[in-house]
């Protein structure tokens, strides 16, 4: 008896005649092209499935240009992706749309020298048909490298240099930060200090200039610089009550430094809000929710963010070749929202 596992896959031809229709038809109907009439196009689904037809997708680049797929670019350690739930947030919003279009997600993290070269090849090899790419940080050469391989990017995140023709997806780190800012003196708190993120991201600086906005006349060693991490909060927070023992609140450029600083605070016997409250920014639910006592933050919509990101590039590459009357793609920056709990 034969094996039904090694039996021949479906062809084309299989399709086009359980269809009744030509191979061409068939084959503008599986390649998602038009001028098929809808009887017709439903005849060579159901064939499809009736199969279980799956289309060679090497020949099916010949046709479309396309590869359906698009690589996700992180320009960080996998410690650190693997560890933040701000990656996963963002790389679930993206996934369920490319998911949504057909199309499939390589992930591509980057810490070295060697990382940005094999990544370079990658990307100039045509194996994907765009790159998103975020966490970017000050003079990051990734950018270069998707524009030198000729593919549509957008960035996740404001970049730092001034170019129109860069597509990327942000929030209002700047006015969630004044928000952040003027919630705590609604609170009638007057000694407040700010952990910053790297100010190598444009974001970090963003949320600093937001904090600015509102205390202009801040002393310059009321901010300190923290890492997005837990224990770089923590440490920010111990560097900050060193040197202003009187503090009553702090925003925190990230949930996830909020949470190291609230638990320092906790362990050196602070009450927040009582003795000191706390904001973040992200509202990260497993994080925010979780801490003790719950944080109050500034909420961007993270996987949202990756939806538009995908949804941005995948427009940007099923753009003709000759863009005439073609309406321009333009960045997005989406609001942001004070969420109050306990910690403030």
């Amino acid at each position: 008896m034969s094996d039904p596992s090694f039996a021949p896959r479906p062809t084309l031809e299989a399709v086009a005649a359980r269809a009744g229709v030509s191979r061409a038809t068939a084959s503008r109907v599986v390649n998602g092209s038009e001028g098929v009439r809808a009887p017709l196009v439903e005849r060579v689904r159901q064939a499809v499935d009736e199969l279980g037809y799956v289309p060679n997708q090497a020949a099916r680049t010949l046709v479309t240009r396309h590869n359906g797929a698009v690589a996700v670019i992180v320009a960080e350690p996998e410690t650190r992706f693997f560890t933040d739930p701000f990656f996963a947030q963002q790389v679930r919003g993206i996934s369920k749309e490319l998911t949504a279009h057909d199309s499939q997600l390589v992930l591509l993290l980057t810490e070295g020298v060697a990382d940005y070269e094999r990544v370079g090849r990658y990307l100039a090899g045509g194996h994907v048909d765009g790159a998103l790419i975020f966490s970017l940080h000050a003079d990051d050469s990734l950018p270069a490298l998707a524009r030198k391989a000729g593919m549509p990017t957008v960035i996740g995140g404001r970049p730092d240099w001034s170019d129109s023709s860069t597509l990327y997806v942000d929030c209002d780190n700047r006015g969630g930060a004044r928000d952040a800012v003027r919630h705590l003196l609604g609170l009638g708190r007057r000694r407040i200090a700010h952990i910053a993120g790297p100010l190598d991201q444009t974001a970090s600086v963003d949320r600093l200039d937001g904090f600015r906005d509102v205390l202009p006349d801040t002393d310059p060693r009321m901010i300190v610089e923290g890492d997005f991490t837990p224990e770089g909060g923590a440490r920010a927070m111990t560097e900050l009550l060193h040197r202003f023992p009187d503090l009553d609140g702090v925003f925190a450029a990230s949930d996830v430094m909020a949470s190291g600083a609230l638990r320092m605070l906790r362990t050196r016997g602070w009450r927040v809000p009582e003795d000191l409250a706390v904001i973040g920014f992200d509202d990260m639910v497993s994080v925010a929710e979780w801490t003790d006592p719950p944080l109050t933050t500034i909420r961007q919509d993270i996987e949202e963010m990756g939806r538009l990101m995908a949804r941005l590039l995948l427009r940007a590459i099923e753009r003709p070749a000759d863009p005439e009357n073609v309406p321009s793609l333009s960045s997005i920056v989406t609001p942001t929202h004070l969420i109050v709990r306990a910690s403030a």
